[in-house]
């Protein structure tokens, strides 16, 4: 870190009580003491306890000392203190910072400075813990002993570990497709309340399937310490679909997996990735060794990349990337590609993400801002158009992202290279940037991922920060498990982007009179073509028809709430696996979008509704993943909530009393409403909030919706002049949101 060097041996020592492990996301006491090196603080010195941007531990107050996160900070000597806390006070990753300034008087060595986070003494709780788990969860102490603002960071700092908590979830994932007469595994795992995977798993459970299966047993047991339990030698011979679902000795259903399709002869088979995160190194959580091995083995992803920071990686660290990637790389089991997120400014480009091929290659820097040795700081690309430039003669894909800075794709694309944009990650839902290739012309695939700082790649919950969503997952349709078939999928775009679920989808587009695909984007000039008859997400097709048949098959994670067929930026048709006669007496109330396309971008929802001549018989939150934002129900008229959106939606179904009787009122900062409960049906009423799709949605469902596959057939009229861009939006009940990469008609 680029801080004083000058004899930190010298500047004192910190120590914290209690030390250990403790729970993740719990609320607990403990008490900092720094004492004074040689050179004590001077009058006006300070110092500064950090911690990394990604912790969501809770923000520390000093007003409140019966309430949550209350810190006290006193001197020995009774010096006086100016004591403020900003989560933007030092240089990242160590951002959030706890400041301790002498205003009066000085400190000599010996005397000591003592910071009682939670401090319970007056009836705090305690300060919450972060939500995620980390081995070596420090208190980063800086020191400005001489008053000149230059700080040195103590050669030593206080650390404790943040463990998992008991199972308050469990998830069963299989594979999405197997040929028939392949073996494969089933694998399950329990999350604590904040999702992590628990190690304090403790019992036997039952396992059933709904279709044939051979291997399964009648149960699996879990002991204290496992972190998970796989299944292997598992089959089927018999084409079809099955779920596994897990149950309790009592009968209750624990988890259900998601769909396996057994083929007799699959041309291509999907696997799933989370192409974007980063570690500790960078900006993020545990080790980058850490990183991959959760992705394997705890996420149970096929596919993978690190994604820091471009101008936090050192040479060392990109060198260390590339033997991790190497190391962890094995095909037919768990693929890496060697890469990391070029972020430039937004006024430069904003942020791409860069996938090699191979080892070795050369990292092309937005910038050295925070790396000090700048001896090769002539390859730096500090443009995206540089960046495209620079990467012309290499072997690698790059998609465009939506993070802190967002990807302007109006400003730079490189069709050779920008094979996709990222519609969705653990910052949020971005349509927008889908629109905006399709508004240039752009003949892109859609791709999702975490973009996870909390040491959880393929599995990213977003904790208790500014992230607003769970982290999504790219499922790529390839030949085979390998770097080779996985490229091959990105440059095809064959490929579909989740919020986080997995599921089956096939969209094709069938020609009356044949199509030719082509072999590459004809936008880059010569390329081989073929006749076919039919195309897949991401060809790119000629037809001389007026029309085509447009097929959607689609066996979902959970229920079916809607699916959206779309021609670019035009919706074509909402499709429902009910109608108006299948409507009950569940109501659900939704918040979505963004206040614009940068960091600024969340939008508080926080509110109340209340229910006039009618009662509330239950309520179930949607997409809540934050525990400290709650959907409260304090009797059976009433709601109050705390909510945010970062461009997808959260909200809550209500199953009412009686189906058609009084009215709902809505009260938010952004929208106030009131709609008779007769009135509400199956198509949504809107209330506009500016920004950017920001909105309250208010519709009907169907008391209990058991449908989880949509097959769909339209015939689809094409435009003239332009490209048609045939896709699908498809929305779970339990939150989820899925889109496939656009058929490409061309004229």
């Amino acid at each position: 870190m680029p801080h004083s060097t000058y004899l930190p041996e010298q500047m004192g020592t910190a120590v914290i009580e209690p030390q250990g492990a403790f729970e993740a996301g719990s609320f607990a006491s403990f008490t900092l003491t720094y004492t004074a090196g040689l050179f004590g603080i001077d009058d006006t010195g300070s110092i500064k306890i950090v911690h990394r941007f990604a912790s969501d531990m809770g923000r520390t107050q000093f007003d409140d000392p019966e309430a949550p996160n209350y810190v006290t900070v006193e001197a020995s000597n009774q010096a006086v203190l100016d004591v403020r806390y900003d989560i933007k006070h030092n240089i990242r990753p160590w951002d959030k910072t706890l400041y301790i300034k002498v205003v009066q008087g000085f400190l000599r060595e010996g005397d000591r400075i003592v910071v009682r986070y939670g401090d319970m003494r007056r009836g705090s709780p305690g300060i919450r813990l972060q939500t995620f788990c980390e081995d070596t969860f420090e208190f980063r102490v800086l020191v400005d002993a001489i008053a000149t603002y230059n700080y040195v960071e103590l050669p030593g700092s206080p650390v404790i570990a943040i463990v998992p908590g008991p199972p308050a979830v469990w998830k069963a994932v299989l594979p999405t497709l197997k040929p028939a007469g392949e073996p494969f595994e089933l694998r399950l795992k329990g999350e604590d309340k904040w999702g992590n995977p628990s190690d304090r798993c403790e019992g036997t459970f039952r396992l059933r399937a709904d279709g044939p299966l051979t291997g399964l047993p009648e149960s699996v047991t879990f002991s204290p310490g496992e972190f998970s339990r796989t299944i292997e030698g598992l089959g089927a011979s018999t084409p079809g679909d099955v779920r596994v679902e897990m149950v309790d000795a009592d009968g209750k259903l624990l988890c259900r997996s998601n769909p396996l399709r057994i083929e007799a002869q699959p041309r291509l088979l999907p696997f799933w990735g989370d192409l974007h995160g980063q570690s500790e190194e960078t900006i993020g959580t545990n080790s980058a060794r850490d990183y991959f091995a959760f992705a394997r083995d705890r996420a149970y992803l096929d596919a993978c990349c690190h994604q820091g920071n471009d101008f936090q990686i050192t040479t060392g660290f990109w060198n260390h990337l590339n033997e991790l990637s190497e190391e962890f790389n094995e095909d037919g089991r768990f693929v890496v590609f060697p890469g990391y997120e070029w972020s430039g400014n937004t006024g430069l480009g904003g942020d791409r993400n860069v996938l090699f091929m191979e080892e070795g290659r050369q990292i092309r820097r937005s910038s050295h801002a925070l790396v000090d040795d700048l001896s090769d700081i002539g390859t730096d690309a500090n443009s995206a158009r540089e960046l495209f430039e620079s990467l012309a003669n290499e072997d690698c894909v790059v998609f465009a992202h939506v993070g802190g800075r967002y990807a302007d794709i109006v400003m730079a694309h490189d069709v050779r290279l920008e094979r996709a944009v990222e519609v969705h990650s653990a910052w949020g839902t971005f349509e927008w940037i889908v629109h905006d290739a399709f508004e240039q012309g752009y003949r892109v695939g859609i791709v999702a991922n975490s973009d996870g700082h909390k040491g959880r790649p393929g599995a990213s919950y977003p904790g208790a920060t500014l992230f607003g969503a769970y982290g999504g997952l790219t499922c790529m349709l390839a030949r085979e498990l390998s770097r080779e078939g996985l490229i091959e999928s990105l440059r095809k775009r064959h490929h579909y982007a989740t919020t986080g679920c997995r599921m089956i989808l096939d969209v094709r587009a069938r020609f009356d009179d044949g199509a030719e695909r082509f072999d590459e984007d004809p936008a880059l000039g010569a390329g081989g073509s073929r006749k076919v008859s039919a195309a897949m997400m991401g060809d790119i097709v000629r037809c001389a028809d007026g029309e085509v048949t447009f097929a959607v098959e689609a066996v979902t994670s959970a229920p079916i709430e809607r699916m959206e067929i779309r021609n670019g930026v035009e919706t074509l048709e909402t499709v429902r696996p009910y109608g108006e006669a299948d409507l009950g007496n569940r109501i659900r109330v939704i918040f979505e979008g963004s206040e614009y396309r940068g960091r600024g971008r969340q939008t508080i929802w926080d509110g109340g509704a209340k229910l006039s001549g009618n009662r509330i018989e239950r309520l179930q939150p949607i997409n809540f993943y934050n525990l400290e934002k709650t959907v409260d129900q304090p009797d059976d008229t009433t709601l109050s909530w705390k909510a945010l959106t970062t461009g997808g939606f959260v909200g809550f179904d209500l199953w009412l009393a009686d189906r058609d009787a009084g009215s709902l009122s809505i009260e938010t900062a952004l929208v106030q409403c009131q709609l008779e409960i007769s009135d509400i049906g199956l198509e949504d009423s809107k209330f506009e909030a500016g920004g950017i799709g920001r909105r309250v949605r208010v519709f009907r469902l169907p008391d209990d919706n058991g449908a989880m596959r949509l097959d769909v057939e339209r015939r689809i009229a094409l435009k003239s002049g332009a490209d048609d861009a045939l896709y699908v939006c498809l929305t779970q009940e339990d939150g989820h949101q899925v889109w496939s990469s656009p058929i490409y008609v061309i004229e």
